[in-house]
């Protein structure tokens, strides 16, 4: 068991979670997943990231040794007090893995006709995007794709906000909106001045929901005409929704009208 506070185990989990820790992930290819339900979903997952090390207190120990064998991981058992020199949480539930980022490509996704994507465009808020990608696998889409100068879906913060729907809905970062639209995939995105509702839009091939910035929108929306704006209607007093739940809005719509 470690005990040191110096551990270089700490140092290595902190890299990643650091003020630094974009430019660590990606340079090193890993990200810290934190917590047992991220946990159990890593270490069923069949997909998604995989698990390099997992770090268990003896508590921690006992609420993973039921799900999966530990014996099919690098399992490094070590101190409360390292656990919470290692954890950005106020009360760590004793259970830290450090896994792989997957080498995804866009162009794995094969068009059959049917496939759904979300886009986040600059979108920055880390709660926003991770619960973005919850919804997405609560509601079926094939894939959720980030612009440029998005949020980093490997941070602590996005990573705990899926709860543990990173493991099953594929991530695409730093797309430009102009590769996307090159698929010849059906576009749309949601506007205050849009003409059509959204329970009126119809999907008539693979199609991408597209979002815009939380402040500022979709500021290229008006320049490509290839993209549909649509509106969700609201009958209430609310000026508008937050980001997430607008998005969960028109996945909830995408996932239960039929493609024609």
């Amino acid at each position: 068991m470690i005990e040191s506070l110096n551990s270089p185990h700490i140092a290595r989990v902190k890299a990643l979670i650091g003020s630094r820790g974009t430019k660590e992930r990606k340079t090193s290819g890993h990200f810290v997943a934190e917590g047992l339900q991220c946990a159990r979903e890593a270490m069923v997952a069949t997909t998604g990231p995989r698990i390099e090390t997992l770090y268990l207190t003896p508590s921690g120990r006992i609420k993973v040794e039921q799900i999966s064998d530990l014996a099919a991981f690098n399992v490094i058992e070590v101190s409360d007090d390292v656990m919470k020199a290692m954890s950005e949480t106020i009360t760590p539930q004793g259970i830290l893995a450090v896994c792989s980022i997957p080498a995804n490509s866009l162009e794995s996704m094969t068009l059959n006709g049917t496939r759904k994507f979300v886009y986040l465009s600059e979108i920055q808020d880390p709660g926003n995007a991770g619960t973005i990608v919850r919804s997405a696998d609560a509601f079926g889409i094939d894939a959720v794709i980030t612009s440029p100068g998005s949020v980093d879906l490997y941070s602590p913060k996005v990573v705990r906000s899926t709860a543990g729907s990173l493991w099953h809905t594929p991530v695409f970062e730093n797309i430009e909106l102009s590769t996307v639209l090159a698929l010849g995939v059906q576009a749309f995105t949601l506007a205050a001045e849009g003409q059509k509702s959204l329970k009126d839009l119809k999907i008539t091939k693979d199609c991408v929901a597209i979002f815009g910035n939380e402040a500022r929108g979709l500021a290229t929306a008006q320049g490509i005409s290839s993209i549909e704006q649509v509106k969700i209607s609201m009958p209430g007093n609310a000026e508008s929704l937050n980001l997430s739940a607008a998005a969960t809005i028109v996945m909830y719509h995408l996932a239960n009208i039929p493609s024609s």
